[in-house]
């Protein structure tokens, strides 16, 4: 199975099954243990808000952008992150830091309709960033799902400072080329060497949870119940 393919096939599952393949419980057998599932910053916190939970989830390779204020060098453009975009195969998962003071940064209506039509034009299936973004009703019928900090109308003049680099995102460090699964539960990443198996195991763990379901349902006490619900 392709790249591609183990990604389409990812969308089947919710970002929260993701996460308990990745680290959430390490003592589950289906879980892999990739990071400390406290410590380790692989998954957002409770400041990103998905915008459209009627898009369903995505899954995508990572390109990165720095935005912040003008700072008189001109060395980058829309355009470069245009380029870093198309360079990649398949799904497009954008992450934009916003690097702004704090006082303009919870203002600043960064992500509008005409930036996000070009990045669904060139393959950007998901958008993150730290920051409020504006223009909701236009970039809802693009499709791409969105997970923004909240809502802000306007904004100043702003420069690109850089394209894939390393950047944090309301709490989850990635890299260009890692793979994010988003939905409206938020997101989470993990290295693309790790697919195969998360695929594996994720179609595992959703067997025995649907069969912990079941047996939860069909408990006749309380003590079948509770036995029910901590089988393994």
């Amino acid at each position: 199975m392709t790249s591609e393919a183990m990604m389409n096939e990812l969308l089947r599952y919710d970002t929260p099954s993701i996460s308990n393949v990745i680290a959430t419980f390490p003592n589950q057998k289906t879980c892999l243990g990739l990071y400390n599932p406290w410590e380790g910053r692989w998954y957002t916190d409770e400041t990103l808000r998905c915008m459209f939970p009627e898009h369903g989830r995505r899954v995508g390779r990572v390109v990165t952008a720095v935005y912040g204020m003008p700072d008189g060098f001109n060395r980058l453009g829309f355009s470069d992150i245009l380029n870093a975009i198309a360079a990649v195969d398949g799904p497009v998962i954008l992450a934009i830091k916003q690097n702004f003071p704090e006082h303009i940064r919870r203002r600043n209506g960064l992500l509008g309709g005409n930036m996000l039509t070009a990045y669904k034009k060139i393959g950007v299936c998901g958008i993150l960033t730290d920051g409020p973004s504006r223009d909701l009703e236009e970039i809802r019928p693009l499709g791409i799902q969105c997970m923004f900090t909240d809502l802000s109308p306007a904004h100043g003049p702003f420069s690109v400072q850089a394209v894939n680099v390393p950047v944090s995102i309301c709490g989850m460090d990635l890299c260009p080329g890692e793979i994010v699964h988003m939905d409206e539960n938020g997101a989470v990443k993990f290295a693309e060497n790790q697919l195969e198996r998360i695929v594996a195991n994720v179609a595992l763990l959703s067997e025995n949870e649907e069969r912990k379901k079941q047996a939860m349902l069909s408990a006749e006490s309380v003590a079948e119940l509770a036995l029910a619900f901590q089988k393994k």
